[in-house]
């Protein structure tokens, strides 16, 4: 069953954080991606650029607005996030609670899958 690893973290800047911690999450986060990759669970992991380039869009009034932005104001953002094939939520939980966003404060949200394209056809999540 797929799930999604959703990382949220408060953003700070490359001169805020410094190079040194830059460099050792890289590190961190690549070796965690390569563990998930060599146990044959990894489908897919993304970091986001910051959420102040996000786009926003909603429909209203049955007009489309357009938000620089994410949505929610909130201290944390939506700052990367990670697919896995498992068989269950139980090691769902293991593999996220090995995430290193973790260890820096951050909140990883695990959210089950309920379809996904493959070649070209909408199959459910199972």
């Amino acid at each position: 069953m797929r799930y999604t690893l959703l990382l949220h973290y408060t953003e700070e800047s490359p001169e805020t954080m410094g190079g040194d911690v830059i460099a050792e999450g890289m590190r961190r986060m690549s070796s965690y991606a390569a563990t998930l990759q060599a146990a044959g669970v990894l489908i897919a992991a993304e970091v986001l650029q910051p959420s102040e380039l996000t786009t926003t869009l909603r429909r209203a009034d049955d007009a489309l607005q357009i938000q620089d932005g994410p949505f929610a104001d909130t201290k944390e953002q939506l700052g990367g996030t990670i697919v896995i094939d498992v068989p269950d939520l139980d090691a769902a939980i293991e593999w996220a609670s090995q995430v290193p966003v973790l260890e820096w404060d951050g909140t990883v949200e695990v959210r089950p899958g309920a379809t996904h394209i493959v070649d070209g056809e909408w199959t459910p999540n199972r």
